[in-house]
């Protein structure tokens, strides 16, 4: 499971055998987890942040949208 970004107490990252799905990217804080589509940057499933917190990660994977993308397919395209 590649770790792309850590910032902020926040660890994004993606599993290695999500490639069926379209480019995501996950975020995990102690026990606290988000998924988000990465095109368009929307919030998949979230257990345990708060309203405010999801809107900080959605800036976040925003303004990181362009190198989740590319580690994505970095990744992925090498398993084909």
């Amino acid at each position: 499971m590649p770790t792309v970004l850590r910032l902020d107490g926040f660890r994004f990252f993606f599993y290695s055998g999500e490639n069926d799905e379209p480019p995501h990217i996950h975020v995990e804080s102690g026990d606290r987890i988000a998924k988000y589509w990465l095109t368009p940057v929307e919030l998949a499933l979230s257990k345990r942040f708060r309203a405010h917190e999801l809107s900080s990660l959605r800036a976040i994977v925003t303004a990181n949208r362009s190198m989740f993308i590319k580690a994505w397919h970095e990744h992925f395209d090498t398993q084909l």
